[in-house]
């Protein structure tokens, strides 16, 4: 049995497709709803609507069902509000967290795959990005979820830990499902490629692009988008990987390069075929200036190599979601 937290979110939700893809079949949800859907869930997967931090939910999860791996993706993610409100991330991202890995632990769970963020490298001295970069979280987010991993690596290294995992490290997440039918419904989302889908389709008035004179190529802050499904396959192939080599491991989870923010605004503008309007403001507290993967390490362990990686197709799905909704 698979327990995937936060199931019914934006990347949760695709990486039960992956998982069913790949004939999972045997798969139980735990999401608050917080921001994720109800029908984001499949119907012939169980969803138990709780916190991951709420122990006695957990018990009863993980004593009537045989839980063997879990993909633990519930947390809250937005930048700017874990500047405004960093109690609400510590207490969710970290605590509830660690609630939930004590369950595990009591219940021999065997495998943990976890998402975390590059977000926890903060501004770094150089770009590719690897996995032995200096961490300096320049947010609450970041450094909620790097207490995550220190706290794993912790307990993978204590004598009564049975369990494995593995630590992805995602980059920027964008676009919607490639057949159709399921995207982004996260409500007031503050990710780039999703709001300029949303100002395309005239769902917005206009598009913020929060400081123009950063280092980088044209002033704007630079990322590396990489599709959901791409994202949600990782996480197929990180699963395998625990169940077939029996270690833990962080990984880099991204394409290896970055687009800047004008770029991106170019690239929904082409494939919308609407030029919506853009205003540029001040920074926006909490981000780096530029940061993209170097995503050796998780194709050489994990075979993984992406379908998607283009930043028209990124948009576009977002764009066709946004507009069928």
């Amino acid at each position: 049995m698979i327990l995937v937290t936060g199931g019914a979110g934006y990347i949760g939700s695709h990486t039960l497709r992956a998982l069913k893809a790949a004939g999972a079949s045997k798969i139980i949800v735990l999401d608050n709803l917080y921001s994720g859907q109800r029908w984001a869930v499949p119907s012939d997967i169980p969803l138990v609507v709780g916190s991951m931090g709420d122990p006695v939910i957990l018990d009863k999860i993980l004593s009537e069902n045989k839980v063997e791996s879990i993909l633990h993706f519930a947390a809250h993610l937005e930048v700017e509000e874990s500047v405004r409100e960093p109690a609400k991330y510590y207490d969710n991202n970290f605590k509830n967290t660690s609630v939930l890995l004590a369950k595990a632990t009591e219940y021999g769970v065997k495998n943990f795959v976890f998402s975390s963020t590059c977000a926890i490298y903060g501004n770094p001295p150089e770009n590719p990005v690897n996995e032995n970069c200096p961490k300096n979280p320049v947010n609450p987010y970041g450094k909620s979820k790097l207490m995550t991993e220190w706290l794993l690596e912790d307990l993978a290294h204590a004598a009564k830990m049975s369990m494995n995992y593995v630590s992805l490290r995602y980059f920027n997440v964008a676009g919607a499902h490639v057949p159709g039918g399921l995207g982004q419904a996260t409500p007031r989302a503050t990710q780039l490629i999703k709001v300029a889908a949303e100002v395309a389709c005239g769902k917005r008035n206009k598009l913020l692009v929060y400081g123009k004179d950063y280092g980088t190529r044209d002033g704007t802050c630079i990322r590396d988008y990489i599709h959901i499904d791409d994202l949600a396959e990782a996480h197929v192939k990180a699963l395998d990987f625990l169940k077939r080599e029996k270690r833990s491991e962080v990984m880099n989870l991204g394409y290896g390069h970055g687009y800047t923010v004008l770029e991106v605004v170019e690239a929904m503008k082409r494939v919308s075929g609407v030029d919506f309007k853009v205003e540029i403001v001040d920074r926006r507290p909490g981000d780096s200036e530029a940061i993209f993967a170097d995503n050796t390490k998780l194709r050489r362990l994990l075979g993984w190599t992406p379908k998607y990686a283009d930043i028209d197709l990124i948009c576009r799905t977002a764009y066709e979601w946004e507009k069928s909704r």
